[in-house]
């Protein structure tokens, strides 16, 4: 063996090791952190809305039909958005972020960390600084759905907001994301694991293994259902129906500026709350294209997701006929001139570029362990004084505007030190 294998060999090995230690200091902190906030606090009902009318928050005329007959509305403010993974979720909560710092808002935050204590069901008091009775506007980090909760916590008059993706591209994302982080992919051979992962998924997928549950129906999952269940089974019928009940509007990304067309409708926002970046996006290197072949073993794998996705895809395209296509296309068409207009203003070169290089350390995204994948951007430097501050915001990552807002993510940065020595 030569001195140079001998050095990548040592250095994988220790790599490994430190890994691997580190990796279990961090769970056994988590378990330690679930523990110590599981406790049942008093009900105390909240109020029907916590919408305070602050001083920014007034009527305006708002076109809610196609005969252009107007009415009077101001924009809703109560809002829980169920933030799936893998769905453009950090670019809608940027918009969040920006609208409830207008109308100076209160976030329901989780406590040290950026979710809540996901993959556990949801718990009021994993919300930062709670109390029984207080008034929360806005819930928007990862968690795993528990209406009753959520019930407790927000008022009456809240709105509920999602997002899904297409199952088959939402399974590759995830794999390449959260394979390394699911013990049971590591037996999986070949360079290529996910080809030979859907080539026989029951030979590999453990559905008690650990974080198996990225892997396999997670839409399903993330709203607090069993991802494990046959797609006959009448518990995913029952399911699916529970999701429509609740959410007053599911948002897709494939359409995702349609979608904020139809939230800007819903909620009586203005143009101005919509304009987004798109954020943790992947470098198109390290996108996969799934073939035709794999893409339908994909679905299959994710069957319940599917009939999820169909279901809300449909209902998706009735409210885009009730708003009217022609008007759907010519609010699209302002929105994306708009946001062409802000990246011009905002963003050096006008487009995304890849973590090494970009300048600032405050706009480095959250980067998956073993690879440098997710692209950011860099802040201009001569942004005129009228849009510096809108700028940055847009630009800011998910972790980082937290910050901002007041959330303490000791636990999420630690974790970050463990994955940077890992990736090293």
């Amino acid at each position: 063996m030569t001195g140079k294998q001998g050095g990548q060999w040592r250095s994988m090995y220790k790599r490994l090791i430190l890994g691997t230690l580190l990796t279990g200091c961090m769970i056994l902190l988590y378990c330690f952190s679930i523990q110590q906030i599981n406790f049942n606090p008093p009900e105390v009902p909240v109020p029907y809305s916590c919408a305070h009318s602050p001083s920014n928050l007034y009527p305006k005329p708002a076109t809610k039909s196609q005969n252009n007959s107007s009415q009077q509305c101001s924009p809703k403010v109560d809002i829980m958005f169920m933030k799936t993974h893998k769905t453009a979720s950090s670019t809608f909560l940027n918009i969040l972020f920006r609208f409830g710092e207008k109308h100076r808002l209160q976030f329901a935050f989780p406590d040290s960390r950026n979710d809540f204590f996901y993959p556990s069901f949801f718990q009021r008091s994993q919300v930062k600084d709670y109390k029984p009775g207080m008034c929360f506007n806005i819930i928007c980090n990862h968690m795993r759905f528990n209406a009753a909760e959520i019930e407790k916590l927000l008022p009456l008059d809240t709105t509920y907001i999602t997002i899904l993706r297409d199952p088959a591209e939402l399974f590759e994302s995830s794999f390449h994301y959260f394979g390394r982080l699911a013990p049971f992919t590591w037996k999986i051979p070949g360079d290529d694991k996910l080809k030979e992962f859907l080539l026989d998924p029951h030979s590999y997928f453990d559905p008690e293994g650990y974080n198996s549950f990225y892997l396999k129906n997670l839409l399903f999952f993330d709203f607090g259902q069993d991802n494990t269940l046959e797609p006959e089974d009448p518990r995913v019928e029952e399911g699916i129906r529970l999701i429509s009940e609740r959410f007053h509007l599911v948002m897709l990304v494939e359409h995702f500026e349609e979608s904020l067309i139809l939230l800007k409708d819903a909620l009586c926002w203005d143009m101005d709350d919509l304009l987004f970046f798109k954020l943790n996006a992947r470098k198109g290197s390290t996108v996969s294209k799934l073939t035709p072949e794999l893409r339908a073993r994909a679905l299959k794998w994710n069957a319940i997701d599917w009939k999820l996705y169909q279901h809300f895809n449909q209902t998706f395209w009735k409210r885009v006929d009730a708003y009217g296509r022609l008007r759907m296309a010519k609010d699209v068409a302002e929105l994306r001139r708009r946001n062409r207009e802000m990246a011009s203003i905002c963003i050096e070169g006008g487009h995304a570029v890849d973590a090494s290089s970009i300048q600032e350390t405050d706009m480095q995204p959250w980067q998956p362990i073993g690879e440098k994948s997710i692209m950011g951007y860099n802040l201009k430097k001569n942004v005129d004084k009228a849009h510096q501050k809108l700028c940055r915001k847009m630009l800011t990552p998910e972790l980082q505007y937290l910050t901002e807002l007041g959330v303490n993510l000791w636990i999420t940065k630690l974790w970050g030190h463990v994955r940077d020595i890992i990736n090293w």
